[in-house]
């Protein structure tokens, strides 16, 4: 390390889709602080799909811990690739004690993180964890100890030729039409605003002259199937026919995203467009609502909320009205306001050639 300043740095965020998202800012503005170090990044897949079009992201290291690194020989396998290229330092926005004891025994000389969760015992810099703070300037607070922070802007996502052509085909049949998507699935039952609510809101759009695209992973094929099958031909389902990027690329041209607390909301943010972000057992106090002037979380006034800060797969009270409670009628209405008010935001990073 010269003059202080490191010549190569590893950031470690091995969460979800959202958080992997979230860390954009925290890349970009740690290529600025340090433009000639080589910036690498460690994620767990299909994260890595999110950033290896990033200009300033010098190499991305997957980590499947859940798959193909799974158990001991998987992080000693991660482990001595991360000792082989002797970082400087480490950013671990990341809270796990997994992502901390990594970065430790590395090697790694400086490992900067919060002073919450199991990681915070192998920092040599731990930083207070702020809450009710959103996530994207929460996680720029790691770059305090090395000069002043820039504003928090919101992520970007690079698309490919490629990624705009796959995304130009799918919407072929949609050419002409208003767009508005659903995202209707999520990991946690207590996040999943109701399949008829969504059919409901989808109905009413509909009436109003907007066609549906409904997006997700794999894993909400058989949710989205349900509702495309109840909207029928003026729903365009594309549930787990597209990577993250192309997901990101299809709200580039939509007018709005309704979504559930969950991933889409950051890709929806990344894309530009208007998000509107149904909470039920989670608030957005808490960090992850959409970011910036285009965004709008909606939730319930109930005795029960919070009842986690991640999400559960029952309801604690075994009511789930913090979802229930939010009709359709209340969503829609939100919805049409929002598109009343809010100009789109146009993008700058919409694909490899503007960056």
């Amino acid at each position: 390390m010269r003059n202080n300043a490191p010549e190569s740095v590893l950031v470690v965020q091995t969460a979800f889709i959202g958080d992997v998202l979230l860390i954009v800012p925290l890349l970009r503005a740690a290529k600025q602080f340090w433009p000639d170090a080589n910036l690498d990044v460690m994620v767990r897949p299909p994260g890595d799909n999110l950033l290896e079009t990033l200009p300033y992201v010098n190499e991305i290291i997957v980590y499947d811990k859940y798959g193909g690194d799974r158990g001991v020989s998987g992080f000693a396998k991660v482990l001595k690739r991360l000792h082989s290229r002797s970082y400087d330092l480490a950013l671990l926005p990341h809270r796990s004690l997994r992502s901390g004891l990594l970065a430790f025994l590395s090697g790694i000389p400086r490992r900067v993180g919060f002073n919450r969760g199991g990681g915070r015992f192998f920092h040599t810099k731990s930083i207070p964890y702020p809450k009710q703070v959103h996530e994207i300037p929460r996680n720029l607070i790691l770059l305090n100890p090395f000069g002043t922070v820039p504003p928090p802007e919101p992520p970007e996502i690079v698309s490919t030729e490629e990624d705009v052509e796959r995304v130009n085909g799918k919407l072929d049949v949609a050419s002409g039409s208003k767009l508005i998507a659903l995202a209707p699935g999520s990991v946690w039952l207590t996040k999943r605003w109701p399949e008829e609510s969504y059919i409901r809101l989808g109905q009413k759009l509909i009436a109003g002259n907007f066609r549906i695209v409904l997006i997700g992973g794999a894993e909400d094929k058989n949710l989205s199937a349900r509702i495309a099958a109840a909207l029928g031909e003026d729903c365009l389902d594309l549930t787990g026919q597209l990577t993250l990027r192309q997901s990101v690329e299809v709200l580039r041209r939509c007018e709005m995203l309704i979504t559930n607390d969950s991933a889409p909301t950051h890709l929806g943010v990344a894309a530009g467009t208007r998000v509107l972000t149904i909470f039920g057992s989670t608030l957005p106090e808490f960090g992850f609502a959409p970011f910036g002037p285009n965004g709008r979380a909606l939730g319930t006034d109930l005795y029960c909320r919070p009842c986690t800060d991640h999400g559960r797969q029952r309801c604690p009270e075994k009511h789930l009205r913090c979802l229930k409670d939010l009709t359709p009628e209340r969503v829609f209405e939100e919805a049409q306001d929002m598109m009343a008010k809010m100009p789109l935001r146009v993008s700058g990073h919409g694909s490899a050639d503007s960056s």
